[in-house]
């Protein structure tokens, strides 16, 4: 492998020196061009000739020109210099994590506001990072995390995993999603006090437990008692019920950005004033170079709310 590394950089060099010899049109100009003296510079551009069999400058005592055969490959040996350079400098780029590729799980929640927001701070940002994108529910890519599969999630708390770091990057309001006709839509803000022994679109417990055991909690602390009508794991299916007469839902704020038309959104006071988390995950010992740029997108938005959006 040494012989095969050192014939490349070899061939490299007679390419250089060939294309300088071209361009100057001139021996010495092209060899202080290349920080060597006239010699080892017209042994290179000879032993490029004799691998190529076919002369590629004339040389006089008063002038260098091209040969027809030179001005073709004087076209090809620049292309070839231009891609072995951008060649190195993506490689170098990937090593340090400047450039690369991060897989990325999110829940659908977690893509109504802040996962937008975040793809466009990478674009200004971080743009030769590329980013893939895998919806997932928490639990999934809790497993995906473990596999490999993902290097970064987008999930739900909690995360309590040893072999994960963590960092909290956004929280958000509950807000109330009424249909038409429903009394609640005169008032400006709603407490948990409004949704007693009246009917609500709960989340399921399989499928949406982060949602599903947080409002019985808060529920629960309020002393209220919603009665369920039908229980589900996808917050634009509880809007559609929504829309369509069935009762009212509690959803995360982002959800105002589908925009169904009949529902009718109303804030909704608890106590923390911003329950809804969004945690990001990756495993600690994740050696993707391009880890460490992207987690420097997530670190501004620690602390800020989707509703900041």
């Amino acid at each position: 492998m040494a012989g095969a590394s050192f014939w490349s950089q070899f061939e490299l060099r007679q390419l250089r020196c060939f294309v300088a010899a071209a361009e100057e049109l001139h021996f010495g100009r092209a060899a202080a061009r290349m920080n060597m003296t006239q010699p080892p510079l017209s042994r290179q551009i000879q032993l490029l000739e004799h691998v190529l069999g076919v002369k590629l400058l004339d040389r006089t005592s008063r002038a260098v020109k091209l040969t027809p055969a030179g001005r073709v490959f004087l076209l090809e040996a620049r292309r070839i210099l231009r891609l072995t350079e951008s060649a190195a400098l993506a490689t170098r780029r990937i090593a340090s994590g400047e450039a690369g590729t991060i897989t990325l799980g999110f829940t659908a929640a977690s893509g109504y506001s802040f996962l937008p927001r975040l793809l466009l701070q990478r674009a200004s940002h971080a743009p030769n990072i590329d980013v893939a994108l895998k919806e997932m529910v928490s639990s999934e890519q809790v497993e995906s995390l473990l596999t490999g599969r993902i290097d970064v999630g987008l999930l739900r708390p909690p995360v309590t995993r040893n072999e994960f770091s963590t960092l909290k990057v956004a929280s958000e309001r509950l807000v109330a999603a009424l249909p038409v006709g429903d009394p609640r839509i005169a008032e400006a803000t709603l407490t948990l006090k409004h949704f007693d022994r009246q009917p609500l679109i709960m989340y399921a417990a399989e499928g949406a437990r982060y949602f599903h055991d947080m409002l019985a909690s808060l529920f629960e602390a309020e002393k209220s008692a919603p009665v369920t009508i039908q229980s589900l794991s996808q917050i634009h299916s509880m809007l559609a019920l929504v829309r369509a007469g069935i009762g009212a839902a509690l959803v995360p704020e982002a959800a105002m950005s589908l925009h169904f038309d009949d529902v009718h959104f109303r804030p909704v006071e608890t106590l923390p004033e911003a329950p809804v988390e969004l945690f990001a995950a990756w495993r600690s010992e994740n050696d993707n170079p391009a880890l460490g740029a992207f987690l420097d997108l997530l670190q501004p938005q620690s602390g800020q709310g989707l509703e900041e959006a």
